[in-house]
């Protein structure tokens, strides 16, 4: 039977055009202008209908795993589902779950303990899960065992996308290492404490970075893998990217490193909590400025999944981004960098992954939301 969404405004790839979207077999059957009379048609009351958000990277998974420190969840099953309740709730369809190989302190070291679970806990939950969840590799080079770790979990099904990390203080995110040594501080270090943990991880992480990074490169160019660097700050960076096989760079901390990876041809991903607070929480590039300027092609939820669709709005109602423009960011262009041909898009054929949702005072609400065309929330 079809399910038919009428009386809403459908964010097409140009334009918002109010509408109908009929779905049929999981597949998006017709997009019409007008009011459906259909019966059974549901009224969506003017609501906006978009294509299912898709989030590239997501570090969300993990606090699900480790709901405070120290704290782990016994029901690895349980605490997947619950990251997908999480998920579909923000109106995202299909989410790429952020898994660390290694640690680049000894308070991240419980995410070696972790790694397999959580891996086991996507492959799965696969069946139960309502959003469409694929693993993104995050290979943290400062960690010494990091190529035992990858290795044998370059077979698993699910596996769709890695990053190169680099966590080293004085480079990339904690280039600035007073910002990092505040946040130690912000955490309860006392300051002996702070300088100790510093120097101890600047040697150790320059170290096992120049070990790590060529193996683990030619690792991964045999895989297929849709490979991204993280972090990137300087034009050095970017070439370093480009020579490893990335086609990505995820969350780049400068302007200057943005525009290097736009002329180098890299795709580029934004933070959107960074987008929602108006600025990076470790003394970064303003991701909304950036993309103003047409420097970033995607959003990603990083730690706060809900943020997704706020940063879309936040980029449309207070920065007069066209709403098209700025869903894209969400949507399409996702899509399009992780090779999901079949999604993203509000077309005939396409998947009937879909959100629908209404902006109260500036902020999204999600009312519905269908995968392959199934109520999931």
């Amino acid at each position: 039977m079809d399910t038919v969404l009428t009386n809403a405004r459908l964010v097409l790839d140009d334009a918002v055009v109010a509408g109908t979207i009929t779905l049929r077999d999981g597949r998006i059957l017709a997009i019409d202008e007008g009011r459906a009379t259909a019966p059974g048609a549901v009224d969506c009351d003017g609501d906006f209908i978009a294509p299912g958000l898709i989030d590239l990277h997501t570090d969300a998974l993990e606090g699900h795993f480790v709901p405070r420190p120290r704290v782990f969840w016994p029901d690895a099953r349980a605490a997947a589902l619950a990251h997908d309740g999480q998920t579909v709730a923000s109106g995202i369809t299909t989410v790429f779950d952020a898994i660390c190989a290694g640690g680049f302190d000894q308070a991240k070291a419980e995410r070696r303990d972790l790694f397999g679970v959580m891996l086991d806990a996507v492959e799965q939950g696969a069946p139960l899960f309502r959003a469409d969840h694929k693993v993104h590799l995050r290979c943290e080079m400062t960690d010494p065992d990091l190529l035992e770790l990858v290795e044998p979990t370059l077979a698993r099904p699910g596996l769709a996308f890695a990053s190169l990390m680099d966590h080293t203080p004085g480079a990339r995110q904690w280039r600035n290492v007073e910002v990092l040594r505040n946040f130690l501080l912000g955490i309860g270090k006392d300051a002996v404490e702070a300088d100790r943990e510093i120097g101890e991880r600047t040697a150790r992480g320059r170290a096992n970075v120049a070990r790590n990074l060529p193996p683990l490169v030619e690792m991964l160019a045999a895989t297929g893998l849709v490979l991204a660097s993280h972090d990137d700050t300087t034009e050095d960076h970017v070439a370093e990217a480009r020579a490893a096989g990335c086609t990505v760079s995820e969350f780049p901390t400068t302007r200057g490193a943005a525009a290097a990876a736009r002329a180098a041809d890299l795709a580029t991903i934004g933070g959107a909590p960074n987008v929602v607070r108006g600025g990076s929480h470790s003394g970064g590039v303003a991701m909304g400025a950036l993309a103003q300027e047409g420097l970033i092609d995607a959003l990603a939820s990083d730690y706060v999944p809900a943020s997704l669709l706020q940063a879309a709005t936040r980029l449309h109602t207070v920065d007069g981004m066209p709403l098209p423009e700025a869903m894209a960011l969400v949507t399409r262009n996702p899509a399009r960098m992780a090779g999901l041909e079949d999604r993203g898009r509000l077309d005939a054929g396409l998947r009937a992954d879909v959100v629908r949702f209404r902006i109260f005072e500036g902020t999204p609400v999600v009312r519905q939301v269908l995968v392959e065309g199934e109520r999931v929330f």
